[in-house]
């Protein structure tokens, strides 16, 4: 709370008084200033600290594990009772390979809060407190309170039983920790006019580029998992990283030993999926022309799954085909995990501008029905080419390079939502499009303002997504950063 002074009417006695607050932009004379100061302090114990101490009360009961698993646990003893002897080892360990499951979901969530209590205490200390204040401190607040309940709730018990027919001695009962299971990218429902807010927070790097763990150095594809934890082809940085939601600095989860060719190493990773059922992160390492099977947990290495192709962009589709983006042979090609050889399933017919030729793909998208839509980016253009097609259809961009709502200059990330609207990345314009389903021309949503620094501007975007909340994330390599926009309530 701070004041200036200068004459105006009371806004709750139209007095003429000198007292003003810059929380909430109101004149006050000095009794009613009182009171209004008397105000806020009950409004931050009453919304902030107590939902505060809420939190805190559930981490707590984080610590009784036994009773919020106890049907995982009641399955472990029935096992463990009708097996002769040799079992019994095997169930304590798999006993504590669930405490520690539970045990890292609630580190995790007192890890979230540590920095929110300590800003708490500061701001009660120092009664440096304003209602602007109050409002954010209360949206963290909500948004741990609501991954904590996920938790508490058995209906969200993040752990699954696997046992064997067939016993193996050396795994005769395990357990893994299962992710929750939210809405795909594609099924998440954003209307035409939703609107963003045009500030951006940056949510990993944005310290100039480096190599230090809070730094990024021309980053490009990335990945959102269900707990808003950001996974980076940190391409100049030869690495990939990860970084957790409200984390100020990084982790290296895969490569960081310099550029080379070593199983330990990338040069120039471009993009990355995460997939679960291998528990593992698929990794396009463009310069090496290969893709990299990377495992999440504790690995060191990872293992080359297809080779002598320069993939640009990746993803996934809801049967298990891998689709790659291979920019050198300007095609897309579909793959089954475990297999050398793909078909193509767009361009192939050699460099070109034609509806059945791509110059330079970069990212793709591939939606329920198998159909792939490209970022072309020296075409300036979307395509969108249906399962089985022998040429692709226009969707956004294809007259020329430009800055209209009509072009595009050289497109790279692209979304498509529910509705086949389009999401596209316009790299050389320094901004995010939106192309709705038969339109001609598209609407800017976030960027536009020219290149720069600030959080409505970028600096050569380079890929986009969203979380399940529709919250919008950009990276920028020129910018080394990740930046998130929330929706637009308003």
């Amino acid at each position: 709370m701070s004041t200036v002074t200068e004459s105006n009417l009371c806004s709750m006695c139209k007095h003429l008084r000198k007292n003003f607050c810059i929380g909430c932009q109101k004149y006050f004379c000095p009794n009613h200033f009182k009171e209004h100061e008397q105000q806020l302090s009950i409004t931050f114990d009453n919304e902030i600290i107590r939902s505060h101490d809420e939190i805190l009360d559930g981490i707590q009961k984080l610590e009784q594990s036994n009773s919020l698993s106890s049907d995982l646990f009641n399955k472990i003893e029935q096992w463990k009772r009708t097996t002769i002897n040799k079992v019994e080892k095997a169930a304590e360990q798999v006993q504590h390979q669930l405490i520690e499951i539970i045990n890292r979901q609630r580190t995790t969530i007192a890890e979230e809060l540590e920095p929110i209590t300590k800003e708490i205490r500061y701001r009660r200390e120092e009664e440096n407190f304003l209602e602007t204040d109050i409002d954010l401190l209360k949206q963290k607040i909500n948004e741990i309170q609501q991954k904590l309940e996920r938790f508490l709730r058995n209906d969200t018990n993040n752990a699954v039983i696997f046992n064997s027919e067939t016993i193996d001695w050396n795994q005769l009962i395990y357990i893994r920790e299962e992710q929750e299971n939210f809405p795909p990218l594609n099924s998440i429902h954003l209307l035409a006019n939703t609107k963003w807010k045009q500030n951006g927070v940056v949510v990993a790097g944005g310290n100039s580029f480096g190599a230090n763990i809070n730094q990024l150095c021309n980053p490009w594809g990335f990945r959102i998992d269900d707990a808003q934890t950001v996974y980076i082809a940190d391409c100049g940085n030869h690495r990939i990283v990860e970084w957790k939601c409200n984390a100020m600095t990084g982790q290296i989860v895969a490569g960081g030993n310099g550029d080379g060719q070593g199983t330990n190493q990338f040069y120039w990773p471009t993009d990355l999926i995460i997939h679960k059922e291998t528990d593992s992160l698929i990794i396009c390492d463009y310069g090496n022309k290969r893709v990299v099977r990377w495992p999440r947990q504790s690995s060191t290495s990872g293992e080359v799954i297809i080779s002598n192709i320069a993939c640009y962009g990746l993803t996934i589709d809801n049967d298990g085909f891998l689709y790659l983006v291979d920019s050198d042979k300007h095609e897309v090609k579909r793959y089954r995990i475990g297999e050398n050889d793909g078909k193509i399933v767009a361009g192939g017919n050699g460099r070109g501008n034609r509806l059945d030729q791509l110059h330079y793909p970069r990212y793709i998208f591939v939606d329920r029905d198998q159909t792939v839509y490209v970022s072309d980016e020296c075409n300036h253009r979307i395509m969108k080419w249906k399962k089985g097609a022998k040429e692709g259809i226009v969707v956004a961009g294809g007259l020329g390079e430009g800055n209209s709502l009509t072009q595009l200059s050289n497109p790279c990330g692209i979304i498509v939502d529910q509705s086949d609207n389009v999401y596209v990345v316009d790299a050389g314009n320094h901004r995010i499009m939106r192309w709705c389903r038969g339109e001609t021309q598209g609407n800017i949503i976030a960027g536009g303002n020219g290149k720069g620094k600030q959080p409505n501007q970028f600096s050569r975007p380079t890929n986009l997504s969203f979380d399940r909340e529709g919250n919008l994330y950009v990276s920028e390599s020129e910018n080394h950063r990740v930046q998130k926009f929330t929706i637009d309530q308003s």
